[in-house]
């Protein structure tokens, strides 16, 4: 790649917010330090470069980060209520990550509230729920998290909620139940945004056929490219032209490395073979520390990333692509995009393949921005 390029990256992402759909630092923080408490007291100092993590205010600012959906993410492990408790502890922790950091951070509930952040020289923060079971069936809390800043909910993580299918767990309703398009419907009406990372693709497509705004992915791939179920089949890429909404492709090297799936594939069926389960991140996480001694992880590259970013701008066209990192949801990236501050690296990749500085500023934070706008809209509409 030519230095050049990854400078024109820097100017352009200068100008134009880049706005990463998906990062799982408030877990990895209270995973370090235990609590909310903790992590308030000044033990999460984003200011230092922590081995070990992605994320800090250092390579953010170096990345061009303009905006960032935090995700307050809670293991579908915790049960019922105890979900609910747990995130809004996640949204207590996001809140005070910004009172801590008041020079560096500002929070962002509107696209207009981004735009006005990112222009004062800071990263706008936006918050992310993920997973369905965070509202334990309950469109009150669904309103409460709203309320509280939340503004979209991936509708399932790693397993079912009872009234949608995700895309790693045994299919329960066949796509979306009554309830689950009941959930669609309010998110609509509140104007929280529509996640459909992680659900099965029954699910996406009954999604698609509920909603009434345009839809996020805020951290998927292509099938097409890599046959991995969290990523998205070019039928459900092709229906995001008329939604208007937005695949914000992820870098995870499972999702995007034919490699490093094949390599996970293996490592699920050990797994199962052993009564584990792959979709427990914590039994997965503790069963790979052994497996990679003896099956070493391939390596994913800039380039597997690049050719889902190529595939979704073949098949839906430039309007709807964006970037969900998952930085800090898995143990590592892809090279070149170690961390948070490789960003002007995938720009620059994307100019040197003829992508002008219109296309990439539509992909960096444009079109999730006007998805944004559109959610707004609706709500109003719908009051």
């Amino acid at each position: 790649m030519q230095n050049a390029s990854v400078d024109r990256a820097r100017r352009l992402l200068s100008a134009t917010p880049l706005v990463d759909g998906h990062n799982d630092l408030p877990w990895a923080l209270r995973d370090r330090h235990g609590s909310v408490p903790s992590v308030a007291a000044g033990k999460s100092d984003l200011l230092t470069i922590r081995p070990g993590l992605h994320t800090d205010l250092v390579r953010a600012r170096d990345g061009r980060l303009g905006a960032q959906f935090w995700s307050v993410f809670v293991p579908c492990r915790v049960p019922g209520h105890e979900a609910v408790t747990t995130t809004l502890e996640q949204v207590e922790l996001v809140h005070r990550l910004v009172e801590q950091y008041p020079a560096h951070l500002g929070l962002a509930t509107t696209a207009d509230q981004v735009e006005s952040v990112f222009a004062s020289g800071r990263l706008a923060s936006l918050i992310g729920a993920e997973g369905g079971h965070s509202i334990a069936g309950s469109l009150g809390a669904l309103g409460a998290l709203y309320r509280l800043g939340v503004r979209y909910m991936t509708l399932t993580h790693n397993e079912n909620t009872p009234w949608a299918d995700s895309a790693t767990d045994e299919p329960g309703v066949g796509g979306l139940s009554d309830f689950g398009r009941e959930v669609v419907a309010e998110m609509n009406r509140l104007g929280m945004l529509v996640d459909l990372s992680h659900v099965a693709a029954t699910t996406m497509r009954d999604a698609l056929d509920t909603t009434t705004a345009p839809v996020v992915f805020s951290h998927s791939s292509c099938r097409s490219v890599t046959d991995h179920p969290r990523n998205v089949p070019d039928d459900v890429l092709e229906r995001l032209r008329d939604n208007a909404g937005v695949l914000m492709v992820t870098f995870v090297p499972r999702f995007v490395s034919n490699a490093v799936a094949e390599w996970d594939d293996e490592m699920s069926a050990a797994m199962a073979a052993a009564g584990l389960r792959h979709v427990d991140l914590d039994e997965r996480e503790r069963f790979e520390r052994s497996w990679q001694e003896t099956h070493p992880q391939p390596k994913a590259t800039l380039a597997d990333v690049v050719a889902h970013f190529e595939h979704a701008r073949e098949v839906v066209g430039i309007d709807h692509i964006g970037v969900g990192g998952d930085y800090d949801g898995c143990p590592e990236l892809p090279d070149g995009l170690a961390d948070v501050g490789g960003y002007p690296t995938l720009f620059g990749a994307l100019l040197d393949l003829g992508w002008s500085d219109e296309d990439c500023a539509k992909v960096a934070g444009r079109n999730v921005l006007r998805v944004l706008r559109s959610a707004e809209e609706v709500a109003e509409v719908r009051g």
